[in-house]
């Protein structure tokens, strides 16, 4: 039987704090909480979801000189990924708080030496994964213009070299920062496009999901937008297809949802699913990853 494909993610490698409160946040008092330290950033939870379906992955980032860095990168290989990290003397490994309440999370970031990824690593460890067919991009690095040509190289280097496109649009505060205009044309002729609700509002106003993803299209060659418990829409240049979630959890961290579901959904698209057997996937890590605290597979 022969190997699937390798699937290069680009992006941030973060320690998350996550504190999962249980009630609403009391300004200016104490909160209960149960707070966990664990791996965390878009690119790496990604990655991690993806080396949990046996898949060949491997993390291209950045992390500093401290202790965290050991940590993240070591924990990240022991879960089947390869990784590609460059290490910043000086800099310290990003680290993001997460207030979770149920199906709410709020996030206070420090990209750290995220910021400092290059141009000139992604090129190599892209050259590098000769097995490679997929290149995945978290919108995360073209967000910062600091690590903005990173993010863009690590899409150039994927076209030169034939591998599919995919970018997850992040976040819709940064989005909102840089402006649509600006990261569609970053982004233009992506094979595939993920947006949450909130991300597709940004890109795309206030329409309904099919319309905003039937909007997105004229940028990427497939959109995808996720709904949380309503399920997910994906419009590509020749149909509209919707899917509901297979099965309803208890939700107890939603931290990392998004990340699992693009992990399931790249996985299957990769592998030649149709993209309502994709879908289906996608929602069943992400159902899988808000009944856990944390944004990575269990152990």
């Amino acid at each position: 039987m022969s190997r699937p494909p390798r699937i290069v993610v680009v992006g941030d490698l973060i320690t998350d704090v996550v504190a999962v409160l249980a009630g609403p946040l009391a300004t200016g008092s104490d909160t209960p909480a149960t707070i966990q330290v664990r791996g965390g950033g878009q690119a790496a939870n990604t990655a991690a979801w993806i080396a949990a379906q046996g898949q060949p992955v491997t993390l291209v980032g950045a992390v500093g000189d401290d202790g965290a860095a050991g940590d993240r990168v070591t924990e990240l290989e022991r879960a089947g990924v390869r990784c590609a990290v460059e290490r910043h003397p000086g800099a310290t490994t990003g680290t993001v708080i997460v207030l979770a309440t149920g199906a709410e999370r709020t996030m206070v970031t420090e990209r750290g030496a995220n910021l400092r990824l290059t141009a000139a690593h992604v090129e190599r460890a892209v050259a590098a994964a000769s097995d490679a067919t997929h290149l995945h991009l978290s919108a995360y690095p073209l967000l910062d213009a600091a690590s903005r040509p990173a993010g863009l190289a690590a899409l150039a280097a994927a076209r030169e070299r034939g591998l599919t496109t995919s970018v997850d649009a992040a976040s819709a505060a940064p989005l909102r920062r840089v402006g649509a205009a600006a990261f569609l044309s970053w982004v233009r002729d992506v094979d595939l496009l993920l947006v949450n609700a909130d991300e597709a509002g940004v890109l795309a106003g206030g329409l309904d999901p099919a319309a905003q993803a039937r909007a997105l299209s004229v940028t990427a060659r497939a959109v995808v937008v996720k709904r949380g418990e309503a399920g997910a829409v994906w419009v590509d240049r020749n149909a509209t297809v919707g899917v509901a979630p297979q099965r309803r959890v208890a939700v107890v961290d939603v931290t990392g949802a998004g990340d699992a579901f693009a992990a399931g959904l790249l996985t299957a698209w990769v592998g030649g699913a149709e993209p309502r057997a994709a879908l289906r996937r996608a929602g069943d890590l992400g159902a899988l990853a808000v009944s856990t605290v944390g944004a990575r597979p269990a152990p």
